[in-house]
C-alpha cells in the first residue's frame, strides 16, 4: 500500500482512488483560506446558544451553510437534528461525522467580545429549579464542533467530484439531555433513521476540551463512561432537636449512606479488572429550621461506570446499602435513577489502527493514547451500530497556559480558534483515507 506524504499529512494512495495530483494535496491550504469564515461562525453560534431540543436558530444557521455548500439538507430529526449529505462524484463508502447543537445551562465569565449574554428558562430535571432564569453557553464546545464540521463540508465540498464517497454530517441537539419528559439526543436520531438512507459505514467524532492546543487523545476500545442520575430520599421521624430520641434523624443515616457507598469503588469493585466507577454527591438538602430534626433528606448526585455490567452492579449495590443502612436505624431509604442516562462508550479497535497514523501526522504533538475518560457522550450510542472513532483535541489558548485553566463545563471555558484548523485537518484527512481505501465494506 504506497503512501505519499504532502504538506506533512499522510495520504492513502490507492489505485483508482486518490492520486498525487489530485486537489487534496493541497487541502491545508484550502482549510487556511476556510479558517476566518469558520472562526466568524463558532463566534455567531457562540454568542446566541440554545439549550437542549431549544436549538431552533442554531439549525437555522446550520441547515443554511449547509444549503450554501450545495449540500443535500435534512432538517426536523429528533426536534431540531440536521444532517447534510455530500455525494461524492466518485463510488465509495459512506463516511458520518457527529457534531453537537446544544449549549449548557451556565452564565459565561470568559470576558470574551462574543461571549454569550443569553438568558433562558430552566426546563433540567429538578422540579424545584424549573422555570428559573439560568444563563446559557456553549461551555462544552459545541459551537467548535459544530464550526469544524461545517469546515470539513466546505473544503471537501469545493471538490465534490474527487471525492470516493459520501460524507454524512450530523448535527444532534440535546447531547447534554432533553429537557423533563422530552426524548433526544444521540438515541432519538437514532430511532428516526439518521443512520440510514444512506448507511454510514463508520462515523468519527471529535471533542474539544482543556489541554494544549492541537494535540489528540485517542483510546484503543473505551472511550467514555456510563453516566446516571441519582435520587435518594432518607425518611425518619420529625421531631424537635432537644429530643431526638422521640423521632428518627434522617441526617446521621444520610451521612452513612453517602460514606458507605464510597466503600464500593473502593472495596466492592474488582479493580484488577476495570476501573473503579465513580460515585458522586452533588446535593444535600434537608430540614427547615436548626430547632427541628427534619422528617427527610434528599441526596442527589452523579454515578460514573465504565461498562454495562459494572453499571448493573454499582446501581443495584448503591440501592441496597442505603436500604439496608436505613433500616438498621429505623428510617427509609428509597433510591432511583433517573432516565436517560449515557451509555459507555467504546472505540472500533480495528478503526484506531487505521486512522492512528493520520492522526500522528496531523496532531501538533505526538497523540496520547489512554483509556478513556470518566466524561460520559452520546456518541456512544452511535459507536454501538456502527464503527466508531471519538477523540479528544486540546484548545487551551495559548495565553491562558502556565495559569488556572476553565475546564468544559465550566463558566471560563475557552476554544484556541487556530486550533480548528488541526481538527478540520483530522477530521477530513480521515474521511479521505477510509474513502480511499478500496477494501472497505
Amino acid at each position: 500500500m504506497p503512501y505519499v506524504k504532502t504538506g506533512g499529512i499522510l495520504l492513502l494512495l490507492l489505485s483508482g482512488s486518490l492520486s498525487a495530483t489530485e486537489p487534496w494535496n493541497d487541502l491545508d491550504a484550502q482549510i487556511q483560506r476556510a479558517l476566518p469564515g469558520v472562526i466568524a461562525l463558532r463566534h455567531a453560534i457562540h454568542q446566541q446558544p440554545e439549550l437542549g431540543n431549544r436549538e431552533v436558530l442554531t439549525s437555522q444557521r446550520i441547515a443554511q451553510r449547509l444549503r450554501e455548500l450545495g449540500l443535500e439538507v435534512q432538517t426536523g430529526i429528533a426536534h431540531t437534528g440536521v444532517v447534510g449529505i455530500l455525494r461524492g462524484g466518485r463510488p465509495g463508502p459512506v463516511v458520518a461525522i457527529r457534531a453537537e447543537l446544544d449549549a449548557l445551562p451556565l452564565t459565561e465569565q470568559t470576558g470574551l467580545p462574543y461571549a454569550s449574554t443569553v438568558r433562558s428558562k430552566d426546563e433540567g430535571n429538578d422540579l424545584r429549579s424549573r422555570g428559573k432564569d439560568i444563563g446559557v453557553m456553549h461551555a462544552c464546545g459545541h459551537d467548535a464542533h459544530m464550526a469544524m464540521a461545517l469546515g470539513v463540508a466546505e473544503v471537501l465540498a469545493a471538490h465534490r467530484e474527487q471525492l470516493p464517497g459520501t460524507l454524512k454530517l450530523i448535527f444532534q441537539p440535546a447531547e447534554e439531555g432533553p429537557p423533563l419528559g422530552e426524548s433526544g439526543g444521540a438515541r432519538l436520531m437514532i430511532e428516526q433513521g439518521v443512520l440510514q438512507n444512506p448507511a454510514p459505514q463508520v462515523i468519527f467524532g471529535i471533542h474539544v476540551t482543556a489541554g494544549t492546543a492541537g494535540t489528540f487523545t485517542l483510546s484503543r476500545q473505551r472511550t467514555t463512561a456510563a453516566a446516571d442520575t441519582f435520587v435518594a430520599r432518607i425518611s425518619g421521624r420529625q421531631t424537635h432537636a432537644a429530643f431526638p430520641w422521640t423521632g428518627i434523624d434522617p441526617v446521621p443515616v444520610a451521612a452513612q449512606v453517602i460514606l458507605a457507598w464510597q466503600t464500593i469503588p473502593s472495596r466492592q469493585s474488582n479493580l484488577s479488572l476495570l476501573p473503579a466507577p465513580v460515585i458522586s454527591v452533588g446535593r444535600i438538602e434537608g430540614g427547615e429550621r436548626h430547632n427541628i430534626i427534619p422528617a427527610e433528606v434528599r441526596l442527589e448526585g452523579s454515578i460514573r461506570t465504565v461498562s454495562d455490567e459494572q453499571r448493573e452492579d454499582v446501581l443495584q449495590r448503591m440501592t441496597r446499602t442505603a436500604e439496608k443502612i436505613a433500616e438498621a436505624s429505623g428510617a427509609k431509604a428509597q433510591v432511583e435513577y433517573l432516565p436517560g442516562g449515557y451509555r459507555a462508550g467504546y472505540n472500533d479497535t480495528a478503526l484506531v489502527d487505521r486512522m492512528l497514523p493520520v492522526l500522528q501526522q496531523v496532531s501538533t504533538t505526538p497523540v496520547r493514547i489512554d483509556n478513556g475518560t470518566y466524561g460520559a457522550d452520546d456518541f456512544a450510542e452511535y459507536a454501538r451500530q456502527i464503527p466508531g472513532l471519538f477523540m479528544r483535541m486540546g484548545v487551551t489558548p495559548k495565553s491562558l497556559e502556565g495559569g488556572p485553566v476553565w475546564p468544559t463545563h465550566s463558566p471560563g471555558f475557552q476554544v484556541d480558534d487556530p486550533s480548528l484548523a488541526v481538527g478540520i485537518r483530522a477530521l477530513s484527512r480521515m474521511t479521505l483515507s477510509y474513502m480511499g481505501n478500496s477494501k472497505n465494506p
